[in-house]
């Protein structure tokens, strides 16, 4: 065990982050390097200081806590801090390092604190269980009002109404705006559970475009589709596709 404990704490609320000093202050290998008032500062200051600990609210402005864990190449020690019941339940399922549901007391982090200490002997097993609480937030099937994608360096923040339609490449998938292309490693099932039903279809296996795109639907060959998006582009259409585009475009 390290004999000094590196600390960031990420909290849009300044009492919050204040209340996590305080608690952590009556620990004296425990040192809080960093404060963070939202995701985009924590993942610059993480990559910096390369923290042992990090304490992380989940529901923040511009990026949550949750999509803030996929941003994570090599993720510290997490202890969560909540006000919502919903997200504690979630992580106490899987058993993530552990949750301090607000308010909190002293003793309460000091439990927390313990349990994180010992993952520090084995990061590996807390990685398994990071993945095991993403899996289980996406099985919530909320729907997205944004996404959320790295490149490199690059954080973006893409508005759902910027999305023209998605594209399955591989083991990712290509998200088209008016502007840029951006890859999200995360599958078309995925964003088929998460989209809007009513703003956005999938039409074949490949493709799920935004209803407000569509132009009209015309055979391509015999007893085939394809579809015409306002900007011109065409998209192949399935059987299904073809079945649902009927149902909305009637």
């Amino acid at each position: 065990m390290k004999n000094n404990i590196t600390s960031i704490i990420i909290d849009d609320e300044t009492l919050a982050r204040e209340l996590v000093k305080k608690y952590a202050a009556h620990h004296p290998n425990v040192e809080v390097v960093s404060e963070c008032s939202n995701g985009f500062e924590a993942i610059k200051k993480i990559n910096e200081c390369k923290p042992d600990i990090i304490f992380l609210d989940i529901q923040m402005p511009k990026i949550n806590g949750f999509e803030m864990l996929e941003l994570l190449e090599d993720p510290p020690i997490i202890i969560f801090t909540t006000a919502y019941d919903q997200y504690a339940l979630k992580a106490f399922e899987v058993n993530a390092v552990d949750y301090l549901l607000k308010p909190f007391s002293q003793e309460r982090f000091d439990e927390a604190l313990k349990k994180a200490l010992s993952f520090l002997e084995n990061k590996s097993l807390q990685e398994q269980k990071i993945k095991e609480l993403v899996k289980l937030n996406e099985q919530q099937k909320e729907i997205l009002e944004r996404i959320v994608v790295k490149d490199m360096q690059n954080i973006s923040i893409i508005p759902i109404d910027d999305v023209k339609y998605l594209e399955a490449q591989d083991d990712y998938v290509m998200i088209h705006t008016s502007n840029k292309k951006y890859l999200k490693q995360k599958t078309m099932r995925y964003f088929e559970e998460h989209l809007n039903p009513r703003d956005f279809i999938r039409v074949h296996r490949s493709y799920i475009t935004a209803i407000k795109e569509i132009m009209k639907i015309e055979l391509a060959e015999k007893e085939t589709y394809q579809l015409i998006l306002k900007d011109k582009k065409i998209l192949p259409v399935s059987r299904s596709g073809y079945t649902k585009l009927k149902e909305i475009l009637k």
